[in-house]
C-alpha cells in the first residue's frame, strides 16, 4: 500500500454538509482519488521499511507526540490506516479534532483513566447511573483511581487538585435519565468532562458541542448497529488523542481492523438506522406507558432507541416470555434486544448503589430495533399477558425459536 493510501486523514470539506452526508462520506473522501469505491481493510502487521535511521527518527516522534507517523505505518499497534479512516469519520460527526479507537468501549476508557492518572490525576468525579462495567472500573480502583459519586448539581462541590476526570453518561444506561451537559461542562472548570454518548449517539446529541472535552463510544452499539463487531472510541482534541495513542500502543488495546472497517461501515447507516428505531421506540414507550400492566416507563426527551420500563409483577417471566425480541446483552443492534438490568449489566454494583441510582428489581431494558412496530408490540402484549397471568414460561406460545441465555455468572455480569 503506498504512502497516499495509508493517510486516511480526510481533507477539509468545501462546504458544511448535513449529518447524512457526513456519516456516508467522512474518511471516504480520498477514495475516488485512489480508484476505489469502497474502503480498503489493511490487515498488515507490520510494514517494510529499508531506511532503519529514518524508521527511529519516526518511533522516536511518536514517543514524544503522540501523532500519527508520517507515510506507511511502523507497526499495526501504533496505526492502521482502516482503524484511521473509522477515527477520521467519527471525529468529524462528533464534532472534535481526533478520535483514537480500541477494542472495546471498556478498553476506551480504561485508557483514559490511565492517561489521566499518568498526570497524576488519579481522582475522578461520577454521576450515577453509569454502565454497570464502567462504575465498577470506577469504583472497585482497579487502575489506581479513586471515585467520589454525586449527583448533577454535586459535581463543583465535588472537585479537588487531584481531579483528572467528570463522567457522565445521558441517557444513562440504564434508566434512560437525563443530564444538562452544558450545565455541567460549566461546574467542571478546567477539569476534563467525559460523556459516554453510546445511547444517544451524534446523531441524537454531540457533547463536545455542549463543553464535553471527551466523548465515549461503546462503538459495539449503534456505530456498528448489527451485533457482530466489538468496539470503543473516544472522540476529543488531537492534544489528548495523542496521549491516548501512546496509552493504546504501551497496552496493546487496539481495534482489528476488520472491526475498524464494520465500524466505518456501520456509521454509514446510522442516522437513518437510529431515527428509524427511534420512531418504534417512542411509539412502543406510548403504549407501554398506556398499559396497567406497567408500572413505569422510561423514556428520555431527547428520543433514541432505548425503553425502559418496570413491570408491576415478575421481570424474569417477561424476558422468558418474548418471542420475537431477543432476551440477550448488549444494544444498538437491528433487531430488538431485552434484558434485566439487575441481573445482568448492572450486576457487578452494589445492590445498595444500584438501587440509590434508580436500577430496581423490576426494571427490564429494552433496545430497539428495526422491526415493525406492531410485531414488536404484540409480542410485549403476549408476554406482559402471560407474566400477568402466572403462566409458567414452557406453557407459552413462541412466535419464534427460544434463545439459549448466555451460561455463567461471569458472562452475565459482561454485557453492557
Amino acid at each position: 500500500m503506498d504512502a497516499e493510501a495509508s493517510s486516511p486523514v480526510s481533507p477539509a470539506p468545501i462546504r458544511s454538509r448535513a449529518f447524512a452526508t457526513e456519516a456516508v462520506h467522512a474518511g471516504r473522501d480520498d477514495l475516488a482519488s485512489l480508484g476505489l469505491h469502497a474502503a480498503p481493510i489493511d490487515l498488515s502487521t507490520t510494514y517494510p521499511s529499508y531506511d532503519s535511521r529514518a524508521e527511529a527518527e519516526r518511533i522516536d516522534a511518536f514517543a514524544a507526540t503522540g501523532a500519527r507517523p508520517d507515510g506507511p505505518p511502523v507497526y499495526a499497534r501504533l496505526d492502521n490506516p482502516t482503524t484511521a479512516r473509522f477515527e477520521t469519520a467519527l471525529a468529524r460527526l462528533e464534532g472534535t479534532g481526533s478520535a483514537v479507537a480500541f477494542a472495546s468501549g471498556m478498553a476506551a476508557l480504561t485508557a483514559v483513566l490511565l492517561a489521566r492518572a499518568g498526570a497524576g490525576l488519579r481522582h475522578v468525579v461520577a454521576v450515577r447511573p453509569l454502565y454497570g462495567c464502567s462504575d465498577h472500573l470506577l469504583g472497585a480502583g482497579l487502575l489506581g483511581t479513586e471515585v467520589t459519586w454525586t449527583d448533577p448539581a454535586g459535581v463543583f462541590d465535588a472537585l479537588r487538585p487531584d481531579t483528572g476526570l467528570v463522567m457522565i453518561e445521558t441517557p444513562a444506561n440504564p434508566t434512560l435519565a437525563e443530564i444538562d451537559i452544558q450545565a455541567v461542562a460549566h461546574s467542571c472548570g478546567t477539569v476534563p468532562l467525559l460523556v459516554d454518548n453510546t445511547f444517544a449517539t451524534p446523531v441524537l446529541q454531540r457533547p463536545a458541542g455542549h463543553g464535553a472535552r471527551i466523548v465515549l463510544h461503546s462503538a459495539t452499539k449503534y456505530l456498528g448497529g448489527h451485533g457482530d463487531v466489538m468496539g470503543g472510541v473516544v472522540a476529543c482534541d488531537e492534544e489528548f488523542a495523542a496521549t491516548l495513542r501512546q496509552v493504546r500502543f504501551a497496552t496493546g488495546g487496539v481495534l482489528h481492523p476488520l472491526a475498524g472497517y464494520l465500524l466505518l461501515r456501520g456509521l454509514s447507516t446510522l442516522s437513518v438506522r437510529v431515527r428509524a428505531a427511534s420512531a418504534t421506540a417512542a411509539e412502543l414507550a406510548r403504549r407501554l406507558a398506556a398499559d396497567p400492566r406497567v408500572a413505569r416507563v422510561h423514556y428520555p426527551r431527547l428520543g433514541g432507541a432505548m425503553v425502559s420500563f418496570e413491570v408491576h409483577g415478575d421481570p424474569h417471566r417477561v424476558i422468558a416470555g418474548v418471542g420475537l425480541v431477543t432476551p440477550a446483552v448488549s444494544l444498538g443492534s437491528v433487531d430488538t434486544l431485552i434484558q434485566h438490568p439487575a441481573s445482568i449489566s448492572h450486576r457487578i454494583v452494589d445492590e445498595g448503589d444500584r438501587r440509590a441510582a434508580g436500577v430496581g428489581d423490576r426494571l427490564l431494558r429494552m433496545s430497539v430495533g428495526l422491526e415493525d412496530v406492531e410485531d414488536l408490540w404484540a409480542d410485549l402484549d403476549q408476554a406482559l399477558s402471560a407474566e400477568a397471568a402466572g403462566s409458567p414460561p414452557a406453557a407459552r406460545t413462541r412466535t419464534a425459536p427460544r434463545r439459549q441465555e448466555p451460561a455463567g455468572q461471569e458472562r452475565q455480569r459482561a454485557g453492557r
